[in-house]
């Protein structure tokens, strides 16, 4: 038995009336202990902050300076986490699905994502760590805990998993997650990300569309 952590984070606006064309879920997994990866994070924050770079509420690549992703994006070369995204075309959902709601489509994407990653990163008897970051409105947060435990209860048959939703700022795998996902988005929708060839492509298994592309 192995113990597996899969680091998620999300990407784009829940609403189907939005600019954002896709929402994405995005995991980083580590196969078993990863201390050291943990030890690199905070070694990281620290570094910046002696610079003078607050990051108080950890690493966000959407928000972050240039400089503060190449040191970030160094790092995650070094350590070469599987990465693995999936983007659901908001415009393509059926309207029933859209009827349902935002927490709908978030559950919708956990599921599609987890259901076909999870069998390829662990292994029966294995126990896997989900990890996920929560939903940024409080309203959500709830919500957003309970879509991710009821989808790991249906995918969990002959392996244990283990819902965790956790502030992003708490978590160094999750904002690992961010920025692989941040950068794969980037590239999927024709914008540049100086650094994914190098830090994320090559340990980058999948950029499921299940929903099509525009």
């Amino acid at each position: 038995m192995a113990r597996v952590y899969m680091y998620a984070d999300e990407t784009g606006d829940l609403g189907y009336g939005s600019d954002a064309p896709y929402f994405g879920i995005g995991t980083a997994t580590y196969r078993g202990e990863h201390s050291q990866a943990l030890w690199a994070g905070l070694e990281l924050r620290t570094q910046l902050e002696a610079k003078g770079v607050r990051v108080q509420h950890g690493l966000h690549a959407k928000n972050d300076s240039r400089s503060t992703r190449n040191a970030m994006f160094d790092v995650i070369a070094h350590q070469a986490p599987r990465f693995d995204t999936t983007f659901l075309y908001k415009e393509n959902a059926y309207a029933r699905v859209q009827q349902r709601g935002p927490v709908y489509l978030y559950q919708q994407a956990i599921y599609l994502h987890f259901k076909e990653i999870l069998r390829q990163v662990s292994c029966a008897g294995d126990e896997v760590f989900v990890i996920a970051g929560h939903l940024q409105t409080n309203a959500k947060r709830a919500a957003s805990y309970q879509a991710v435990r009821a989808v790991c209860s249906q995918i969990a048959t002959d392996r244990t998993v283990v819902p965790c939703v956790w502030d992003a700022p708490s978590s160094w795998g999750i904002q690992v997650a961010d920025y692989g996902l941040w950068s794969t988005q980037r590239v999927l929708l024709g914008r540049t990300s100086p650094w994914h060839v190098r830090c994320v492509e090559p340990t980058l298994k999948s950029v499921f569309k299940p929903w099509g592309t525009p």
